[in-house]
């Protein structure tokens, strides 16, 4: 297992037995395996293939054929199972395909997750939230830490501790990420926010109001701010869950983000922030209601 995974961190190709050699000799190592003779990969990490994307790459398939040859192992005498090459397998049945090239390789069910595991981390066309439950995956069931993790695959051990902090995000914000919605440094600037309720609602707000990153970010050390020094020294306290409560419903009662803060003696503040007139004269009229009450 160690040789194995030492493998890792030099891709791909380095965890295939004498990939460089089939790379030298592809005519005799390329062989052309029968579409309905091969199954999908059972720990393939990505959930999610892009219809249009997989109709243009079938277009382009009927046009000039598979470039890059898939990878498979062998199951018995006439079936086959993904390595790597799901996408160009499904997009060569939807060009209507018999046959795709292929190298046909040996591997053990633990070599097999290992592969599609750094296959897919390696691409640059997956969402984040893909490439955290690929690193996850690494940890869980490859038995990984993140410092060895990271010399595997060649990644800062930062970049993979960020990653995996957004598996932590409500999955409203998580599919919001993977569907484009917001970006990664807009997630990433949610995660210094510890209440979950408060991220869907700064979340919110970056939908309707298309918030950028740096604004968000803003956003993020307004709500985690001390208390500004005095005359009196004043230490910031942690808010009791009943006053988190009230903040959050004067956030959503508002539709902003409430800045509140307490200190040590019992003395703190709530800021109602806007960010135009048009908002301001919607905070008022909010306002005047609750007085006519």
């Amino acid at each position: 297992m160690t040789a194995k995974k030492n493998a890792l961190g030099r891709g791909l190709g380095a965890l295939i037995e004498n990939a460089d050699e089939l790379k030298s000799k592809p005519s005799a190592s390329i062989n052309e395996i029968e579409i309905t003779n091969i199954e999908a990969n059972p720990w393939q990490p990505r959930s999610h293939f892009d219809e249009e994307r997989l109709q243009e790459l079938a277009q382009s398939i009927k046009e000039i054929g598979i470039i890059q040859p898939l990878t498979l192992r062998k199951l018995d005498d006439n079936k086959y199972q993904i390595i790597a090459g799901e996408r160009r397998f499904r997009a060569a049945k939807l060009a209507g395909l018999s046959q795709v090239p292929a190298y046909v390789r040996t591997a053990d069910d633990d070599t097999m997750l290992e592969m599609a595991l750094v296959e897919n981390i390696q691409r640059e066309d997956l969402d984040p939230i893909e490439v955290a439950i690929s690193y996850q995956r690494l940890i869980d069931e490859c038995q990984l830490t993140q410092e060895s993790m990271s010399e595997r695959v060649g990644k800062k051990r930062s970049t993979i501790s960020n990653y995996l902090r957004l598996l932590k995000l409500p999955a409203d914000i998580q599919l919001a990420l993977r569907e484009k919605q917001i970006s990664m440094g807009h997630a990433r600037a949610l995660i210094n926010i510890e209440d979950a309720s408060t991220q869907l609602m700064i979340y919110e707000q970056i939908i309707k109001y298309d918030f950028s990153v740096r604004k968000v970010e803003e956003v993020v050390r307004e709500l985690s701010q001390e208390e500004p020094k005095e005359n009196t020294k004043i230490t910031k306290q942690p808010i009791p869950e009943e006053y988190k409560k009230l903040k959050t419903q004067l956030s959503n009662f508002f539709k902003t983000n409430i800045q509140f803060s307490r200190g040590n003696d019992g003395k703190g503040k709530i800021v109602i922030p806007f960010r135009s007139d048009e908002e301001l004269e919607k905070i008022v009229s909010i306002l005047d209601k609750a007085n006519s009450l």
